[in-house]
C-alpha cells in the first residue's frame, strides 16, 4: 500500500481484509441508476473435495466421475500468466498463493467498483466491522495531497490484523455493496482461496449473475470457514501474514479483476 493516503490505505485494508471481496478501489463515485439494490444472500457453490481442499500434493479433480476427469493436474502462475484469458477452472487448479497479479486494472472494463463492506458473526448478530469507500470529494483531496510514484497495487492488496477468536468463528455473512459502469455484468463470479503457507485452507466460489448497467448491488456471501484444529489455529497466530489469499473476479468466465490479501491472528496480544 506504499504511496497511498494513510486514511484512504486504513479505509481500504478493512473492507478488502478477508473474507471479504478484496479493496474498496478503482473508479470514483457518480451517479447511478437504483436496481440490482436488493439483498440477496449467496452461499459458496459446492466444491468436488478434491478442488475444494485442494493440497500441494493432491491432484484436485471435476467431480464428475468420468476416469478422465478425475484427476486434473494443478497449475503454476507462470502457466496462467502466458494465458490471453483467465478462467475460472484455471484458477482452481493453483496450488499455492500467487505472488503476481493475474490480470491489469485496466481489464476491470465493466467499471466494477466496491463501494460498502460490513462482516458479521451470524451465530450471534455481531458486527465485526463495517466500512464503507471514501466520497468522491474526500478522495479527490487526497489524490492531490498524494507525490511520487503511481502505486499499481494500492486498491489490490490489503494487509489484515485479526485477533485469534476470528479463527474460531463457524459462519460470517460478508455484506458488499458494489456499482457498475454503462456495461451490463453478465455472470459475474468471484473464486476467493486462502492459504496458509503451502495449504489451501478454504476455496469459496460466489456467483453474484448479472447485473444492469449503471447500477448499485448488494448481497451477503455467507462463508462456512473449516474447522481449524487446535495446532493449526497456534501456527496461524504464531506466524503472522503466512496466512494469505488471492481474490478473483470473473465476467462470462474471463478474469477481469484480482485482489490480494495476507492476514495476521495475533491482535489484541
Amino acid at each position: 500500500m506504499s504511496g497511498s493516503n494513510p486514511k484512504a490505505a486504513a479505509a481500504a485494508a478493512a473492507a478488502a481484509a478477508g473474507p471479504g471481496p478484496g479493496a474498496l478501489g478503482g473508479t470514483k463515485d457518480e451517479k447511478k441508476k437504483p436496481g440490482g439494490g436488493v439483498l440477496n444472500r449467496l452461499k459458496a457453490r459446492r466444491q468436488p473435495p478434491s478442488a475444494a481442499h485442494h493440497h500441494p500434493a493432491d491432484g484436485g479433480g471435476s467431480g464428475s466421475g468420468r476416469p478422465e476427469a478425475r484427476r486434473v493436474p494443478p497449475v503454476t502462475e507462470q502457466e496462467l500468466l502466458a494465458l490471453e484469458t483467465i478462467r475460472p477452472e484455471h484458477v482452481l487448479r493453483l496450488s499455492r498463493v500467487t505472488e503476481n497479479y493475474l490480470c491489469r486494472p485496466e481489464d476491470n472494463i465493466y467499471s466494477i467498483d466496491f463501494t460498502r463492506f460490513k462482516i458479521r458473526d451470524l451465530e450471534t448478530g455481531t458486527v465485526l466491522f463495517e466500512i464503507a469507500k471514501p466520497s468522491a470529494s474526500d478522495q479527490e483531496e487526497e489524490e492531490e495531497e498524494e507525490s511520487g510514484e503511481v502505486d499499481t497495487s494500492a486498491g489490490r492488496f490489503v494487509r489484515y490484523q485479526f485477533t485469534p477468536a476470528f479463527l474460531r468463528l463457524r459462519t460470517v455473512g460478508a455484506t458488499v455493496e458494489f456499482t457498475v459502469g454503462d456495461k451490463p455484468v453478465s455472470n459475474f463470479r468471484m473464486i476467493e482461496r486462502h492459504y496458509f503457507r503451502e495449504r489451501l485452507l478454504k476455496n469459496f466460489d460466489f456467483d453474484f449473475g448479472f447485473c444492469i448497467p449503471s447500477s448499485r448491488n448488494t448481497c451477503e456471501h455467507i462463508y462456512e470457514f473449516p474447522q481449524l484444529s487446535e495446532d493449526v489455529i497456534r501456527l496461524m497466530v504464531e506466524h503472522p501474514y503466512e496466512t494469505r489469499s488471492d481474490s478473483f473476479y470473473f465476467v462470462d468466465n474471463k478474469l477481469i479483476m484480482h485482489n490480494k490479501a495476507d492476514y495476521a491472528y495475533n491482535g489484541g496480544q
